[in-house]
């Protein structure tokens, strides 16, 4: 009976998150109280007849889980927070971009820009920054359309191959499934991708466009942090390479050091760099925790037992392949976590292929992404038709860059 009420809550939730743009909640509000809600029913009610102390042991077991992603995320958006919060990140893409260059060359520079800087921070920042160049450009509608969904697609393909650009990879890389040097085969077919979709969406472009180049001023200080940053994204991935160390522990490192120096450092009109905690997105947050709750508990009470056999039935490679189409309809945190804690049994190559899927394919339609909603919310035009009409050369990206990923794990772990 407690199961039946428990799924039924974790549905009740899953739709809340899908209609939250109908229904005006928050998805981190509704995952939080759903997902609290279903362990403390299971504490009253026990599953399985379990005592007390071994649900417990399960929910001990999950917050660990949870901790690990939250203090991880939280270091990483803390060091964007201050870098934005500068205009630094404004200010170097202004130093990137000529003065003048072609539509089409324009739309190989934004798909590289938003791929590349996707890997070190957020997809949010990442989408919000590319967003900003596209719309101080004199440019027709449909054009900036294209351009967003250009976007939207490098963003989700960028983060994939570095723990610190998507949460889906990390969690399939803490889960053991995925080791760093194992996501660096991504970054190709992932390009690949990209250079794909880019190539497709520019074919009827022509013109040119002149870009405003008023310069912002870069703080010495502000270039300290930034290499602070960049020092801790690659000694985090040596560490665990050469030593195994934890990914959250040389991050929260990095940051204890970010927070050290900027003391040290000329304050004017700053505020303390600990304050810069305050404006991580926290709602973000709240939503993992609820959600990787919510998966927990199905777990504990055997409903993801279902995924595993569908990988009976079915090869890994397609179902892999259709994930990524589910990934645009079901959000890819709850997904991702579903998928790893079912116990599914894959080899590397296929865990690879996986963490593309759940990155990736959420771009097939514009509510699939973080990225999307956040486009849509900025770019007038851009909506869910919109968006559609693009899908067919999305759908040939995608699969460009999944058959990549096969062809690029084979040679690299043979």
């Amino acid at each position: 009976m407690i199961n039946t009420v428990i799924l039924i809550l974790v549905i009740i939730s899953f739709l809340m998150i899908i209609t939250e743009d109908l229904i005006h909640i928050n998805k981190a509000k509704t995952t939080l109280f759903f997902g609290t809600l279903c362990w403390i029913l299971a504490f009253i009610f026990p599953i399985n007849n379990n005592l007390a102390s071994e649900t417990t042991h399960q929910l001990n077991e999950n917050l660990l889980e949870i901790a690990t992603l939250w203090l991880f995320l939280m270091s990483a958006m803390t060091f964007v927070a201050y870098l934005n919060s500068k205009g630094f990140i404004s200010a170097l893409v202004q130093r990137i971009l000529p003065e003048k260059i072609s539509e089409r060359g324009l739309m190989f520079v934004i798909a590289i820009f938003a791929f590349v800087f996707s890997s070190f921070a957020d997809n949010v920042t990442a989408t919000l920054v590319s967003i900003a160049v596209v719309m101080n450009l004199q440019l027709e509608v449909k054009k900036r359309l294209k351009y967003a969904t250009l976007i939207i697609f490098s963003v989700n393909s960028g983060g994939v191959s570095l723990i610190t650009g998507d949460v889906t990879t990390l969690m399939i890389f803490l889960e053991n499934k995925v080791t760093i040097s194992n996501l660096l085969i991504l970054i190709l077919p992932s390009f690949l991708g990209v250079l794909t979709l880019a190539s497709l969406l520019s074919m009827k472009l022509s013109g040119e466009v002149k870009l405003a180049q008023t310069r912002i001023k870069i703080e010495k200080s502000d270039i300290i942090i930034a290499l602070i940053f960049v020092l801790t994204i690659s000694g985090t991935l040596l560490a665990n390479v050469l030593f195994h160390i934890p990914p959250v522990l040389s991050f929260l490192f990095g940051l204890s050091i970010m927070f050290l120096v900027a003391n040290l450092l000329p304050n004017k009109n700053n505020q303390d760099a600990l304050n810069y905690i305050r404006d991580v997105e926290y709602d973000a947050l709240l939503f993992f925790l609820g959600v990787l709750l919510l998966v927990g508990i199905l777990k504990e009470i055997g409903v993801l037992n279902g995924f595993t056999q569908l990988y009976q039935y079915l090869p890994a490679i397609t179902v892999n392949y259709l994930v990524g189409f589910m990934s645009y309809v079901i959000d890819n945190v709850p997904l991702t976590a579903a998928l790893l804690k079912s116990g599914v049994d894959m080899k590397i190559t296929e865990w690879l292929m996986l963490t593309y899927a759940t990155g990736v394919g959420g771009s097939i339609l514009v509510i699939g992404s973080a990225a999307g909603i956040i486009a849509m919310s900025k770019v007038k035009g851009l909506n869910f038709i919109s968006y559609l009409r693009n899908a067919v050369y999305l759908i040939i990206a995608y699969t460009v860059g999944y058959i990549g990923v096969y062809f690029a794990a084979n040679w690299a772990l043979t």
